[in-house]
């Protein structure tokens, strides 16, 4: 027989403290502006940011995958690196930025676009809700 705290125990993520919520230990609020970006919205400007560069790939690369992916990668390094959100961000309302605040700028942008385009560094998190590709590049997605 399966025990219930089992399967809660690798859900519910890495134990926490009590009073712990995402950002916490990152100095961050618990809601509003400038606390971190929750999962919902995350997916949501991801599909949407995908959603545009599939549009963009198959107007110009009849859908090529591998088009679809570049294009990705190449808004997310422009847009991240330049104004702090994508697309998808922006009609979310999230951004990211430098831990301890700051643009982000090309490089970490870089470093995040090509393993977020990996994506199991995305699907990687700690307690804050930072991906495997945001602590690589010591950036934060927050809701602005």
């Amino acid at each position: 027989m399966i025990d219930r705290r089992d399967i809660g125990s690798w859900i519910s993520g890495p134990p926490t403290e009590p009073g712990h919520y995402p950002g916490k230990g990152l100095g961050l609020p618990r809601m509003g502006s400038g606390s971190i970006a929750r999962p919902g919205r995350r997916i949501v400007a991801l599909c949407i940011d995908w959603i545009a560069c599939l549009l963009i790939s198959t107007a110009f690369f009849h859908g090529n995958s591998f088009a679809t992916l570049s294009i990705f990668a190449a808004e997310q390094m422009a847009l991240v690196g330049t104004v702090g959100y994508g697309l998808g961000h922006r009609l979310l309302g999230l951004r990211v930025e430098r831990l301890g605040g700051g643009p982000v700028g090309i490089p970490a942008a870089i470093i995040r676009a090509l393993l977020l385009c990996l994506v199991i560094p995305a699907v990687v998190f700690d307690p804050d809700q930072r991906g495997l590709h945001d602590k690589a590049a010591r950036t934060v997605l927050l809701r602005r």
